[in-house]
């Protein structure tokens, strides 16, 4: 995505040159939500190998809180040391394609669709075509604008780094939140045996997306005297490396993704312990770092279209209110998935 300009204060009072403006939601600095404004952008084009696509949806991750407030600090060498880099937030999407840049396409004006890409806080997002796919018939653009980031990451974890086959036991810690909830039910459709970690609260809710057993989190800990798992997919990076492999069976898997941790290094002390140990013991522990895949959403999208998955949706914010929308995803009190809608 091309660096978006914001349009000039004079160019608003001078109707004759005003560049086509577009809304979006624009952080200068790292903070708390205050720090996020709606303002107008000049509208991206569509380039070669791009398409410009008229936002419908878009839904909120972690990954737009914490660089909201670039905390962990680490993630700043990255995202940038003083202010974001990426000035709109969001980071997956669905809507309809408004135009198609030069180079050959299959897509055409009007053509529904949902992808990741950054910046999608926004009314136009100018996304490489690789990007992004054909939205799923079955879903509304809020529900498709729910599956991109989350699922994506629920998939590789699961079938890529977790190589679940059927009947193996899986545990999924975090199982009530964004990820969680693809992970239940696309490790069902993988035909494990799925043991959901979350609140007592969110129990029902794991049960009715698939999951075969669930424990609350405050009162029993999976890792002590409990069943062993041939996978475990961590998504809140609660316990030690030493507590997640006493709950794996001698020869299982343990991927690692995000979750808690301290303001400078969040999880990434416990995913480098685990790098230095995967290769002196038998089990496998691998940390999960996703990138956007066209092929992923293809495979998900034939999931969503079987019937064997279905985005969960806790709450939906018009874009003007996507501080709320994110300070709420902050929280952690968010079950599955919160939506901003684009009208």
């Amino acid at each position: 995505m091309r660096p978006q300009r914001l349009i000039p204060q004079a160019d608003r009072h001078d109707h004759e040159n005003r560049p086509a403006a577009v809304k979006a939601i624009i952080q200068d600095r790292y903070g708390a939500s205050n720090v996020l404004n709606l303002r107008e952008i000049e509208r991206p084009a569509a380039g070669p190998g791009t398409v410009l696509v008229r936002v419908r949806a878009a839904a909120v991750n972690a990954h737009d809180w914490h660089i909201m407030r670039g905390d962990p600090y680490f993630i700043r060498l990255t995202a940038g040391l003083r202010r974001p880099r990426d000035r709109i937030r969001g980071r997956d999407f669905s809507g309809q394609v408004e135009s198609v840049g030069p180079g050959g396409s299959t897509l055409r004006p009007g053509d529904e669709v949902f992808g990741e890409t950054a910046g999608t806080f926004a009314e136009y997002l100018s996304v490489p075509e690789e990007q992004l796919a054909p939205k799923p018939a079955n879903l509304t653009f809020e529900q498709a604008a729910a599956v991109p980031l989350a699922a994506n990451a629920a998939l590789l974890g699961l079938r890529d780094l977790g190589r679940v086959r059927p009947g193996q036991a899986v545990l999924i810690n975090g199982a009530a939140g964004g990820v969680g909830t693809f992970a239940v039910q696309i490790a069902k459709a993988l035909g494990a045996e799925v043991t959901a970690v979350c609140s007592a609260g969110n129990a029902d809710l794991v049960r009715s997306i698939g999951a075969d057993h669930v424990v609350d989190y405050a009162s029993a800990d999976f890792t002590t005297g409990g069943p062993r798992y041939d996978l475990i997919l961590d998504l809140v990076a609660n316990r030690s490396l030493a507590h997640y492999r006493r709950a794996l069976t001698p020869q299982g898997t343990l991927v690692l993704s995000g979750g808690g941790g301290g303001r400078w290094f969040g999880p990434v002390g416990l995913i480098l312990r685990a790098i230095v140990v995967s290769p002196l013991v038998r089990q496998a522990l691998r940390p999960l770092a996703v990138q956007p895949r066209r092929e992923n959403l293809l495979t998900l999208t034939e999931l969503i279209e079987a019937g064997q998955i279905t985005p969960v949706i806790d709450r939906t914010y018009p874009l003007a209110e996507a501080p709320a929308a994110i300070r709420y995803v902050e929280s952690r009190h968010a079950r599955a998935k919160v939506v901003i809608t684009v009208p």
